[in-house]
């Protein structure tokens, strides 16, 4: 025997959905709001003092030979990705890029502890302060809200 719902378990279930679905948007403007806040500091700092953010980049062995082109292309493109965060048609692309770019960044983090641990770090403000293990968790963290934002996000789209 199968078991039909009347009208108003339907609403029931339709409310309750809704409210999950809130929530997971709550939560998904939360993560790109935190996003937004990390790559503009990041940004601003970096763009404050290109001369020495292209300097730092210059000493790694892995993008020196891109040290000019990063050195304005990436602040720039973390401007632009806090802005795809911000406008909620385009948070989709923001989510995905921070994902791509956190992971990008612990990958970097990574290749340097493990060949180069003495240079500098190369980010902007307070995170320049960190040594290379504290900024590989900040960055393993980081990914994961990304992870998490985007999971979220899709989940929200698709109830």
């Amino acid at each position: 025997m199968q078991k039909t719902l009347n009208a108003g378990e339907f609403r029931r279930k339709d409310r309750l959905l809704e409210l999950i679905n809130a929530r997971r948007s709550k939560i998904v403007e939360v993560i790109s709001c935190t996003f937004i806040l990390l790559f503009t500091y990041t940004a601003v700092s970096k763009l404050s003092d290109v001369p020495r953010f292209q300097s730092v980049l210059s000493k790694s062995p892995l993008i020196k030979d891109y040290a000019f082109t990063i050195s304005w292309g990436l602040p720039l493109l973390e401007l632009l990705v806090s802005l795809f965060l911000f406008l909620p048609r385009l948070r989709r692309i923001g989510l995905y890029a921070s994902l791509v770019m956190m992971a990008g960044f612990t990958m970097y983090i990574g290749y340097m502890i493990y060949f180069t641990p003495h240079l500098p770090c190369s980010c902007g403000g307070v995170l320049s302060q960190m040594n290379w293990t504290q900024h590989l968790i900040f960055n393993v963290v980081f990914t994961l809200l990304a992870v998490g934002g985007v999971y979220l996000h899709r989940k929200t789209q698709n109830v």
